[in-house]
C-alpha cells in the first residue's frame, strides 16, 4: 500500500482558515493522489473545536512550537486570549488521524501557527515572518511524519513517488 498524505483542509479548497477563507493549492499530483485515495484532509484547529472565522493567533515572540508542546510557551490570539490548549489539542488530533490512516507525509499550509513548516509569524501580529514551524507540524515531524509546506509540493512529489 502506498503511504497516505495528511493535507491541510484549506489547501484542498475548504474555507477553514482563521479568516474564513480557503487557500486552494492546484497541482497535478493532488488530483492524482485524490484519485488514488491517498489524501487525508484535516484542519487541525477545527478538529479541536475552534470556530471559523476566528481571531488570528501566533506563537509568542521568540518562542517555538516545541516550547508550546512542552508547555513553556503559548499561542496567543490578537486580543491576548490564550489558545495554547486548543493548538496542542489540534496537533494531537492531527497526529492521531495521521497514524490511524497510515500517513507517512503531511502537506501543510505555511505560515500558520499550527501548520507552518518553513515559516511562522513572529508573534507581534505585524505580518513579519520568521523561520519556524507550527505546533501541528512540529508534533508530526517529531513522530516521524515527513512534513512539507505548500511551497515545497515538488519535493513531496519526489518523496511520495508521483510520476506521470
Amino acid at each position: 500500500m502506498t503511504a497516505k498524505i495528511l493535507v491541510s483542509a484549506c489547501l484542498m479548497g475548504h474555507a477553514v482558515r482563521y479568516d474564513g477563507q480557503a487557500r486552494p493549492l492546484v497541482h497535478p499530483a493532488l488530483d492524482r493522489w485524490r484519485q488514488e485515495g491517498r489524501l487525508v484532509t484535516i484542519c487541525p484547529e477545527m478538529s479541536a473545536g475552534m470556530p471559523v472565522p476566528r481571531l488570528p493567533a501566533e506563537i509568542e515572540p521568540g518562542r517555538s512550537a516545541d516550547e508550546v508542546l512542552s508547555g513553556t510557551a503559548r499561542v496567543l490570539e490578537s486580543n491576548g486570549g490564550d489558545v495554547t490548549a486548543e493548538f496542542r489539542q489540534a496537533a494531537e488530533n492531527a497526529l492521531a488521524l495521521a497514524i490511524e490512516t497510515g500517513c507517512a507525509y503531511a502537506l501543510l499550509i505555511d505560515g500558520s501557527p499550527s501548520c507552518g513548516s518553513g515559516f511562522i509569524y513572529d508573534g507581534s501580529f505585524s505580518g513579519r515572518r520568521r523561520p519556524g514551524e507550527g505546533v501541528t507540524a512540529a508534533l508530526l515531524r517529531a513522530n516521524g511524519i515527513k512534513v512539507f509546506s505548500d511551497r515545497d509540493i515538488d519535493a513531496l512529489v519526489e518523496a511520495a513517488g508521483f510520476t506521470d
